[in-house]
């Protein structure tokens, strides 16, 4: 997904799963991500850095630094980590969301896993069966595959960051998202596969 907020309206079209609306606090212990047992084996990724006695390259970005996109909305986008700072490991983003701003409809990714985590207001979360309205510090995780969505309908401001692993170009994919939805058709189809998103309205 992308940040749909900036462009696209949840008045897309919805399948029949989307009908179903939950409280954040009501959910399975199933879908929490578990710890490693006791005992297991520990393994870690393959090694990627040689040297003896590591280097300066952390990057800061101070909470002055303003918003990389402004949608005519009013939402904003910032561009906390991209695939070029992270060299391609992750990208993180910022996405403060206006009131009644809308999201995107139903649709996966085949390259990269989605997660949400909300900071402030409340964000309605798709997680491919039904919505939940998350809340402060709620969490939602999107496999390779997975269907998702959101949308902010209340009439409040929200805001939540967004991961994308492994980090892909999504800049590209914000900044035009509005201007493809403007033009529609084959366009706006070709758009959104090259940025590995597939709506189920298309299909």
């Amino acid at each position: 997904m992308g940040a749909g907020a900036q462009g696209e309206s949840c008045g897309s079209t919805r399948t029949p799963h989307e009908s179903r609306t939950v409280p954040s606090g009501r959910r399975s212990a199933s879908r929490g991500i578990h710890p490693q047992r006791k005992g297991s084996q520990v393994s870690y990724p393959p090694q990627r850095y040689s040297g003896d006695t590591g280097e300066v390259n952390a990057v800061f970005r101070p909470a002055s630094t303003a918003p990389d996109l402004t949608a005519a909305n009013g939402s904003e986008t910032r561009y906390l980590a991209t695939h070029h700072t992270t060299q391609g490991e992750f990208g993180l983003y910022q996405v403060d969301m206006a009131p009644r701003a809308g999201g995107p409809s139903t649709h996966f990714h085949k390259t990269i896993s989605e997660s949400f985590y909300v900071l402030s207001g409340t964000v309605s979360l798709f997680n491919g069966e039904e919505w939940t309205s998350a809340t402060a510090g709620d969490f939602l995780y999107v496999p390779v595959g997975g269907l998702h969505a959101f949308r902010n309908d209340s009439n409040e401001p929200a805001s939540m960051l967004l991961l994308f692993s492994p980090g892909a170009p999504r800049e590209d994919y914000f900044e035009n998202l509005a201007e493809m939805a403007r033009r529609g058709g084959t366009e706006q189809l070709d758009f959104r596969l090259r940025h590995d998103s597939y709506f189920l309205e298309d299909m």
